[in-house]
């Protein structure tokens, strides 16, 4: 028993050990065919074609649209604020936020009660000042005449001393009467002095007189002004904004009441690069009326606003770059300022270039062109712009070609492809061919499917159906004609 078991295990052992040497020869085998199969195959298997779509390369007059965002604003806004102190006794019925007034309309007055007191008192002063202007011009005219009535009496004491003089000389007067003469001279001309003085002095009375007049003058312009100033008007018409304020409320001088915004005058400020920039602007660096669209967009409807490029700010401002832009708007009925929008500028037309796909063309600027035998191979264009999901592009040695839109890993040089062309999948498809069939070969044909136990009952109801039509498709026909005759 021992030597049977221990010669069974040998055998067992024997014949495993066969079977893996035939399977390791096996693989071995295999994989000489395989590898002798595969250099077979690559060189005469069938080629695998893709289709690939294409576009036509054809260049024309594009015009860019540069894309921006923006934020509308008003060219009218006006922060009211009052000049005057006082308790508020007056509103405009419309003066809450988005209150529209009219230019002119009384929006805000101040109690006037402190005006109308001060411009009483200016107005008091005022007329005392002018009695005394009046007072100073009639002491000045009786001041000149008492100055030409002094000069004439010098005049007459002058006359009367050369007399005595002369009588004196002559030996007929007195020395007595000569000195009396000279005494009143002199008195006389010392009086015209005093009136020259006093004449003076009327004068500088009128200077003062007049300057507190200008002064009181001053203070009854600016007692108007307030009491003016208690009433606030709306300069132009427009809509009220940030607006907190209720009768009887005080305010001081300088409070902001409110905003009022001229919602018919707006326009949006949007920022560009300086590459940007510098494509908007003409031969002498002035910003070109570029037509724009702005676009607001309104739970997901769009509403398109036209207008133009007006100007740009003077400086950069401080941590910014680029240029920043002002658009007016045509119709500006839609938006409201603070509104986000889209700005789209028209930039100047270009031409000979060809709009394409941004998918068509690689990061290095090559495309794939359809050559002979449906090939591709790779040619180069020159990038001119990118819009959105296309590209601008430029090449003289492509026009009219086919550019293939969609690149993918899969396709390169010397790649077959079927090129399919946009619109004809749009296309709709050829209608079968038919045959009409005489009545004998109808019912021969209708009892053949009849009597076929192997075809499913769907089909055999369609064919049967579409056997009692007058004329049946040519291939149903020629298959079951092959079928019966056979």
């Amino acid at each position: 028993m021992r030597f049977l078991r221990k010669s069974f295990t040998g055998l067992f052992l024997m014949a495993a050990t066969l079977a893996l040497i035939l399977f390791a020869v096996n693989m071995v085998s295999g994989a000489l065919s395989a590898r002798g199969d595969g250099d077979d195959r690559r060189g005469g298997g069938r080629e695998r074609v893709f289709v690939v779509n294409v576009l036509p390369f054809q260049p024309g007059t594009e015009t860019p649209v540069l894309t921006v965002f923006g934020e509308v604003q008003s060219l009218a806004v006006l922060d009211m604020r009052a000049a005057v102190g006082g308790d508020v006794v007056e509103l405009h019925p419309a003066f809450s936020n988005g209150g529209q007034v009219n230019a002119g309309d009384l929006v805000v007055r101040i109690d006037p009660s402190n005006a109308q007191s001060a411009l009483a008192l200016a107005q008091a002063d005022m007329t005392d000042a002018q009695a005394d202007l009046r007072d100073a011009q009639a002491a000045l005219i009786l001041a000149q005449d008492e100055l030409d009535a002094a000069r004439e009496q010098a005049d007459l004491r002058d006359k009367a001393a050369r007399r005595q003089r002369d009588l004196l000389a002559r030996g007929v007067g007195t020395a007595a009467n000569s000195e009396n003469a000279e005494l009143a001279a002199s008195t006389a001309r010392q009086s015209v002095l005093s009136r020259r003085q006093a004449l003076q002095n009327a004068t500088a009375r009128i200077t003062t007189a007049q300057s507190r007049v200008a002064r009181i003058e001053i203070s009854l312009s600016e007692a108007q002004r307030n009491l003016a100033d208690t009433k606030i008007f709306a300069p132009f018409a427009g809509v009220l904004s940030d607006v907190s304020l209720v009768l009887g409320t005080t305010v001081t001088p300088g409070e902001r009441l409110g905003q009022l915004i001229d919602p018919a005058k707006l326009e949006v400020a949007f920022r560009v690069s300086t590459n940007q920039h510098a494509r908007l602007v003409d031969e002498a660096g002035r910003l070109r009326p570029a037509p724009v669209d702005v676009v607001l967009s309104v739970l997901g409807a769009d509403i398109t606003i036209p207008g133009k490029l007006s100007r740009e700010a003077p400086v950069v401002g401080e941590g910014s770059t680029g240029r920043l832009l002002f658009a007016t708007l045509d119709d500006p009925s839609s938006v409201r300022p603070g509104d986000f929008v889209t700005v789209q500028i028209k930039e100047t037309p270009l031409q000979r270039v060809a709009r394409l796909p941004a998918s068509a063309v690689s990061s290095a600027g090559r495309v794939l062109v359809v050559g002979d035998e449906d090939r591709l191979r790779e040619a180069d264009v020159r990038l001119v712009r990118r819009q959105g999901n296309e590209v601008l592009v430029r090449s003289r040695d492509l026009v009219g070609q086919s550019i293939v839109s969609e690149r993918s890993p899969l396709l390169g040089a010397g790649i077959k492809v079927r090129p399919l062309v946009p619109g004809d999948a749009d296309k709709a498809p050829e209608a079968p061919k038919t045959v009409k069939l005489d009545d004998a070969e109808r019912a021969k044909m209708i009892a053949f499917v009849e009597a076929n136990t192997r075809m499913p009952k769907a089909v055999k109801d369609r064919m049967l159906q579409q056997l009692q039509k007058p004329e049946i498709p040519l291939e149903m026909a020629t298959r079951l004609r092959g079928r019966i005759g056979g």
